[in-house]
Formats: C-alpha cells, sequence, structure tokens
C-alpha cells in the first residue's frame, strides 16, 4: 500500500540543528529503504529562503502498521525533527512504478 508522508519540522532557533545532526542517518535509512522497495521518492520541503523545512515522501508499505513501525525509527522522528506528519493513501500510477521492477 502506498501513502504520501508530509511531515513538517519545528519552527524553533533549533529545528536546523536537529535535522542536520540526524540528517546523516537518516539518509541511509532512506538508501536502505529504497533499495528494498519500501521508499519510492522522496524530498525536502523548503521555505521561500530554500532552508529544509520538513520532507515528503511516498513509501509503499505492506499496511499502515508496518510503516507507522518505520516512523518509530526513522532518524527524524526518533531525532525529534519532524514535528508534524500527515499521512494519507495513494496509488501511484503503474508508469511510475516500472521504475522499481
Amino acid at each position: 500500500m502506498q501513502f504520501i508522508v508530509t511531515a513538517y519540522d519545528g519552527a524553533d532557533e533549533k529545528a536546523l540543528e536537529r535535522r542536520l545532526a540526524a540528517r546523516e542517518e537518516h539518509l541511509k535509512s532512506v538508501e536502505n529503504r529504497f533499495k528494498s522497495g519500501e521508499h519510492l521518492y522522496g524530498c525536502a520541503l523548503l521555505d521561500d529562503e530554500g532552508r529544509m523545512i520538513g520532507s515528503v515522501m511516498i513509501v509503499d508499505y505492506p499496511s499502515r502498521v508496518e510503516l507507522d513501525n518505520w516512523l518509530k525509527v526513522e532518524p527524524y522522528v526518533v531525532g525529534n525533527v519532524w514535528q508534524r506528519i500527515d499521512i494519507k493513501p495513494a496509488a501511484v500510477a503503474p508508469l511510475f512504478m516500472e521504475l522499481y521492477k
């Protein structure tokens, strides 16, 4: 089951510092989950000045339970980077899924 995960960083003065502290571990995790087919696409959300303020990811997990299990160990969640997370079920068009076969 595919989901769109939109996660927003905190707006406090330490938010970017927390993001940068967890970034390397987050990127390693994403790379591993991309290779396993769980994470299909991701990007940083930017403010008008180009600063990272959140993330958007399209993921593919068997169920919402497995997605929630990932979030329990996601470095940006553990590191208190993401303060608000919106999750919506989605369906990636078959044309785009051809990239993962």
